[in-house]
């Protein structure tokens, strides 16, 4: 079954709608820009996620290997999704799950987490801590 939620920044400025699997399960990473913005994140096809409002407000961040677009609202700050490609090389957006406006309490805690240990390129495990995440 097919879930849709609408997501937006603080301000208001950027609005999106996104659609996912009712059993999709999340992922949280210890790479250094995850775990600075304790970010809780769902991959999602390109054609899942609609910009509603604000492209013009959209800023970019970029480090490391410059593999994923880091998008946020420059008015507030607030991290919104990432894209990049996968392993394959298929695009894919990274939204933040604690963006999302209308998505009850118990939904969102019952969505799985997988962790990853971004911060040595190990995708397939997760790291030996998790507490921070």
């Amino acid at each position: 079954m097919i879930e849709c939620y609408v997501g937006s920044c603080h301000c208001g400025a950027v609005r999106f709608r996104v659609r996912f699997e009712a059993d999709q399960v999340s992922f949280k990473c210890n790479c250094s820009m995850c775990s600075k913005t304790r970010a809780w994140l769902t991959a999602v096809a390109p054609d899942a996620l609609t910009l509603l409002s604000g492209e013009a407000e959209l800023a970019t961040y970029q480090f490391a290997a410059r593999k994923i677009r880091h998008r946020f609202c420059q008015k507030c700050g607030v991290k919104l999704f990432g894209q990049s490609t996968d392993a394959t090389g298929r695009p894919f957006f990274a939204v933040s799950l604690t963006a999302l406006d209308d998505i009850p309490a118990a939904r969102l805690a019952a969505i799985p987490i997988r962790y990853f240990n971004g911060r040595h390129d190990d995708y397939e495990h997760p790291p030996a801590d998790t507490s921070l995440l």
